[in-house]
């Protein structure tokens, strides 16, 4: 009898020592996906603070909490199963999706260019692709925005952890893949909360008695209006950068290298132009071209759309 619990004991204390071991692995290719995925990353943050500009302030967390539910949905229920039904059954399928995304990003970012440069045309366009909104349904007008560009931020995020992990079993493959999600989503959106609240810290610290703190609470109150705004423009910037960078990747995947290669040999032309800071040249060389890329098009998506808005509306059945 003490003999078989012995064994037993034994038994778990292996077992123990191989979900540590698991447990371990789990959390140090977590570590190193979520490193990947960093670029990504940032752009999710720049991006998702422009769809509360302009809203009211007592709308902005609960805003915030809705689009992070729906980036953890987003991750948990749809791209971590598909991504890992995909991975195992259809590989080849996972560029032409990722390319969608992109095209769906460079279409976004092209779209906020043409409300900068002609107002009235994008407010005709915008009316044109979803008819006119009242303002009851804006909030969900904004968060559905919001949640779909974050779709396509997290099943790039995703996508780039799966290849990071794609020589392990699927249990850790699953771990790693939920366990960045989640981690990410925290981030982000903590960030985000932080950064569309600060101006109301800012005006609580410019009621104190104390010199130091109502200063910090004037410059809070006076610049974080202007860091949002910088922000969008970031935002905007990245959404271009990201979408054009999947669709050059996406490209060079299935066989069509052209734009990678034009792409590279202007950033090496560029990064030529000095040794010391040829690495920062050759990055910011090849971001403009992709948002560029980007630009083109989202321009050319643009003017399908509002092509094909009609003949689809056409056809769709009244209520």
């Amino acid at each position: 009898m003490a003999t078989g619990l012995l064994a037993l004991l034994d038994d778990v204390a292996a077992i123990a020592k191989l979900a540590a071991a698991s447990l371990e692995d789990v959390a140090a290719q977590t570590a190193k996906a979520g490193a990947k995925a960093a670029g990504v990353v940032i752009d999710d943050a720049a991006v998702t603070p422009r769809y509360v500009v302009g809203l009211s302030p007592a709308r902005e967390l609960p805003i915030i909490g809705k689009i992070a539910l729906g980036s953890l949905k987003n991750k948990l229920l749809f791209l971590l199963p598909a991504g890992l039904f995909l991975g195992y059954f259809a590989p080849w399928s996972i560029t032409p999706l990722l390319m969608l995304g992109g095209l769906y990003l460079c279409y976004e970012g092209a779209e906020k260019l043409y409300e900068v440069v002609m107002p009235h045309g994008a407010h005709e366009h915008e009316a044109t692709v979803s008819g006119s909104v009242d303002p009851v349904a804006l909030e969900n007008q904004k968060v559905s925005g919001a949640i779909r560009t974050d779709f396509i931020l997290s099943a790039e995020i995703m996508a780039l952890t799966l290849a990071n992990v794609a020589l392990s079993n699927i249990y850790t493959q699953a771990a790693v893949l939920a366990s960045v999600g989640i981690l990410i989503t925290i981030a982000v959106y903590g960030v985000v909360a932080l950064i569309v609240k600060a101006d109301d810290v800012g005006l609580a610290l410019a009621r104190s008695s104390l010199g130091i703190l109502k200063l910090v609470g004037k410059g809070l109150v006076v610049g974080v209006p202007v860091f949002l705004k910088v922000l969008a423009m970031v935002g905007t910037a990245a959404m271009l950068w990201v979408g054009g960078s999947i669709l050059v990747h996406g490209m060079a995947e299935i066989g069509y290298h052209g734009p990678e290669h034009l792409i590279e040999a202007l950033a090496t032309g560029v990064a030529s132009a000095s040794t010391h800071v040829s690495g920062i040249l050759h990055w910011i060389a090849t971001s403009a071209a992709q948002a560029v890329l980007g630009i083109v098009i989202g321009a050319m998506t643009i003017v399908a759309v509002q092509i094909a808005a009609p003949v689809i509306r056409r056809f769709k059945p009244s209520r």
